[in-house]
């Protein structure tokens, strides 16, 4: 009796799994036949970003309309291919691009984000939070901490903060994108040709000199505490130096 009621439950989940299958394969089916009537696009915008919108998405998805999505069947449209094209430029982090139940297609798009832009003779280019490279835009323009360099750093596509040295610069431009106190009042980053760190703040006419972009949290400290507690009484006008660049000390001038 046991094993008749093993046998049983073995051949109706056998059958139960086959019903799903064929239910799941003919479901397929109907959806591969349905024809895109429209393609719907979403940007995301967290940043205040514009560096790319509707129109250009819509271009390399149908590679500037020459293939047009819409009035394809979805058997047709390789969604995959379609994300790939979109993250080929350079100010999309992420794509996502899938079908609806009813056949359209739906897009959503992740921008990157530029934290800072570095600005010399021969190189003018954003770098986003990863270190990555990118070019201006003719759309928009990335309101970010502008870097100087010396023109004994030499300029590369890769980009100066990609490297074991360069990730120091690139966790210190981090700290200052997400402190809303120091990204409001940095105006301007300097790197000299020794590496050192020296800024231009936004209100005064002081030079912080910074020193190797080592100890970033302590650096700021001290700095927060000449800002908060000394500047405002003593005037903002009263130091043309200010260098927090050694442990323990702050050297006003």
């Amino acid at each position: 009796m046991g094993l008749n009621s093993r046998i049983k439950s073995l051949i109706f989940a056998c059958c139960s799994i086959l019903s799903i299958g064929a239910i799941a394969g003919f479901a397929s089916s109907r959806q591969n036949e349905k024809i895109c009537k429209k393609v719907s696009i979403k940007i995301d915008n967290e940043y205040n970003n514009y560096f790319i919108g509707d129109k250009e998405v819509r271009g390399l998805l149908t590679r500037e309309g020459e293939r047009k999505l819409e009035g394809l069947p979805n058997q047709n449209i390789d969604l995959k291919n379609l994300e790939k094209r979109i993250e080929s430029h350079k100010f999309v982090k992420d794509a996502e691009v899938y079908r609806g139940l009813d056949g359209n297609i739906q897009v959503f798009v992740k921008q990157n984000r530029p934290i800072a832009r570095i600005i010399r003779s021969d190189q003018d280019v954003y770098i986003d939070a990863e270190g990555n490279i990118l070019p201006l835009s003719d759309r928009y323009t990335a309101r970010v901490i502008p870097i100087t360099k010396s023109a004994l750093i030499k300029p590369t596509d890769r980009g100066f903060f990609k490297d074991s040295l360069g990730h120091s610069y690139l966790s210190l431009l981090q700290f200052i994108e997400n402190d809303e106190f120091w990204k409001a009042q940095l105006a301007q980053m300097h790197i000299d040709g020794k590496g050192k760190v020296s800024f231009l703040p936004q209100v005064g006419e002081h030079i912080i000199e910074f020193g190797k972009p080592d100890k970033v949290e302590e650096k700021f400290k001290k700095l927060a505490i000449l800002y908060k507690e000394v500047l405002p009484t003593m005037g903002w006008e009263r130091y043309k130096r200010v260098n927090v660049e050694y442990e323990d000390q702050i050297i006003c001038e």
